[in-house]
């Protein structure tokens, strides 16, 4: 009789074979899966879960989440900058010396908008204690369960560090939620390590951003800025998601870069929609704005 394939394999080999095979990992230690096109869906899955635990655990319950440029420094730095460029310029005239003393201007000009977000996010650190009671069954003024409008911004320098050091100089705790990039950016070092959170996917990084959001405020920026800004107003004007004040930093910025008018003059965006968002100046104004809006939220509640 024949002998079958079964009967003369070495048995141990082939049972080794098995145990070595990727398709036999735990999926959950097997980085080749988890790592490639296949595993995305876990990956996202696991984006969003992540931040989500930490902030349960932390009894983060809303955030003030802060937008803005990462290239906006502190009023310091930038006075330090312009003095090199204006020394560069005058002892070795060039048009590149040139372009960087029109650059370094700018920066001063821009610069004072890093300590209005610093103020700003102060602020919200150590007055959003209004938020941050209840009354309870017996009618008295108690502590609430979870920490509300807790500073959030995308984690990186600029006015991201100068909100989260807001929030450090007020000993509160503060988020950042940083996403890895082509140019690789690390967290500025005021945000508190429990809440430091670094993305790869920007979808679950921007849900993250709007999902407690309480509070939007945008400074001047760049393509980021405009990109987060104008998805928090489409989602405002569609409804769907929560409503909230919008509040822009610097109306000169914004009026020179957004003819907002235009928009309702062309027909593409209707009158109310200017309603959307408020402009501040000062950091008063700014949690001034977010005040009256709940104030008068609480009124129309009750």
């Amino acid at each position: 009789m024949e002998s079958k394939r079964s009967d003369v394999a070495d048995l141990a080999q082939l049972q080794d074979r098995l145990l070595d095979a990727p398709a036999y990992r735990k999926a959950y230690r097997d980085p080749e899966f988890l790592s490639g096109f296949d595993g995305r869906e876990v990956r996202l899955l696991a984006e969003y879960v992540k931040p989500e635990r930490a902030f349960e655990k932390a009894a983060i319950g809303s955030t003030v989440v802060v937008f803005g440029s990462a290239r906006i420094l502190p009023p310091d730095e930038a006075a330090r900058r312009l003095e090199l460029a204006e020394q560069t310029a005058a002892q070795t005239p060039s048009p590149d010396a040139d372009a960087a003393l029109a650059k370094a201007r700018t920066a001063v000009k821009l610069s004072p908008y890093y300590q209005t977000a610093r103020e700003f996010a102060e602020l919200a650190a150590t007055k959003n204690d209004v938020f941050n009671r209840e009354i309870g069954p017996d009618g008295r003024i108690c502590p609430t369960k979870q920490r509300e409008f807790v500073v959030c911004t995308g984690g990186g320098p600029g006015i991201m560090e100068a909100a989260n050091r807001g929030a450090f100089d007020a000993d509160e705790p503060t988020v950042a939620l940083n996403i890895s990039l082509p140019f690789e950016q690390r967290p500025n070092p005021f945000v508190s390590p429990e809440l430091s959170f670094n993305f790869h996917y920007f979808a679950i990084r921007k849900l993250h951003f709007l999902l407690r959001a309480k509070a939007l405020v945008a400074f001047p920026g760049g393509f980021g800025t405009f990109d987060e800004l104008f998805e928090a107003l489409t989602l405002r004007q569609t409804e769907r998601m929560q409503h909230l004040p919008i509040v822009l930093f610097g109306r000169e910025f914004w009026e020179s870069v957004v003819n907002f008018p235009k928009l309702v003059e062309y027909g593409v965006i209707s009158p109310q929609d200017l309603d959307l968002f408020q402009y501040a100046e000062t950091a008063e104004e700014g949690w001034a704005i977010i005040e009256k809006y709940y104030a008068n939220e609480a009124i129309r509640q009750n």
